[in-house]
């Protein structure tokens, strides 16, 4: 999965996940890609700062939130638990099941879980379709 950091012609930004630039590209050109902020599809990468890895240990991103992302926050919840209660929990299985489901080998439903990164690496080769969850403060606690 790669993450862009997108613009619309109103020079409004945000960012997406897709599992490579061509898929990206197939998306924009079909018009599947619209802005947050004003729902325009005329939408283009903007310039992106390299990932850089150091030696020192990464500090964490962070947001003091406003209302407007108090409520975007609230939607991403709402959504999330949406996502999750329908669909099954298979927890270390999701890498197997996921391909178990884009081959065939099993009828198509919603599923959910963890995967390493190894196993999101081998998903997107082997062209499996799936999107990862937001995990928020009071998952972890």
């Amino acid at each position: 999965m790669i993450r862009f950091d997108l613009a619309c012609a109103q020079d409004h930004s945000f960012d997406a996940w897709f599992r490579n630039g061509a898929d990206f590209d197939a998306q924009n050109e079909k018009g599947l890609i619209a802005c947050p902020h004003c729902g325009s599809n005329d939408v283009r990468k903007a310039l992106m700062a390299p990932a850089v890895s150091t030696s020192r240990k990464k500090s964490q991103v962070a947001l003091a939130m406003g209302d407007e992302q108090k409520k975007a926050l609230a939607k991403l919840k709402a959504l999330s638990e949406k996502v999750r209660e329908n669909a099954d929990y298979v927890g270390d299985k999701f890498a197997e099941e996921a391909r178990k489901i884009h081959f065939g080998e099993t009828d198509p439903r919603g599923i959910y879980g963890e995967a390493t990164s190894e196993d999101v690496k081998g998903l997107v080769d082997d062209g499996v379709d799936f999107l990862p969850l937001p995990v928020f403060p009071e998952d972890r606690n």
